[in-house]
């Protein structure tokens, strides 16, 4: 059987989520769940996939071990520890991020 690892956000990230599905709840209740269903379905895949997102470009964020799903115009920065995903924050794209991370 594959390894699983333990999915775990940090509390600023469940804040990044909870913020984002209100915002776009705001203009749309439809478009915030099928948001909420498909961060959670691209995130669920790091169980089996750990090491499945993109390495950052920014270097210092290579040197912290992090890597980044694209949810359609949002990114969920995260870092392997031994049996852990640790999901760190999930930002708008279009964000400026390296000072939040």
């Amino acid at each position: 059987m594959d390894k699983r690892y333990n999915i775990e956000y940090l509390p600023i990230a469940e804040e990044d989520l909870s913020n984002i599905i209100h915002y776009i709840m705001l203009d749309n209740p439809e478009a915030a769940l099928l948001m909420a269903d498909k961060l959670d379905r691209s995130i669920s895949t790091l169980e089996l996939f750990p090491n499945s997102g993109t390495v950052p470009k920014d270097i210092r964020l290579q040197t912290l071990n992090y890597r980044m799903l694209m949810v359609e115009s949002y990114l969920v920065f995260y870092v392997v520890l031994d049996n852990v995903v640790e999901i760190r924050r999930i930002l708008h794209g279009k964000r400026k991020y390296n000072f939040l991370l």
